[in-house]
């Protein structure tokens, strides 16, 4: 399952990438492989998505959100 495949208010952890070049930009903001990710809300058309990681909320389009592999 990936991130954009939750619905408000569930939660994952973080597993893997599967875009190395973006996975590098997620790392940096936060989304870290074993991080516990919630997903907040969605923007009225569905994109953004505001999530929070490491204590603090991010915004991610869908297309980076379903990169993100969660357990």
């Amino acid at each position: 399952m990936n991130l954009s495949q939750l619905k408000p208010g569930q939660k994952g952890i973080i597993k893997e990438f599967t875009d190395l070049e973006m996975s590098v930009k997620l790392m940096e903001m936060g989304c870290l492989p074993g991080e516990c990710i919630v997903v907040e809300r969605f923007a009225p058309l569905g994109d953004p998505i505001a999530v929070t990681v490491s204590g603090y909320q991010l915004s991610l389009r869908k297309h980076e959100a379903s990169t993100i592999i969660l357990l």
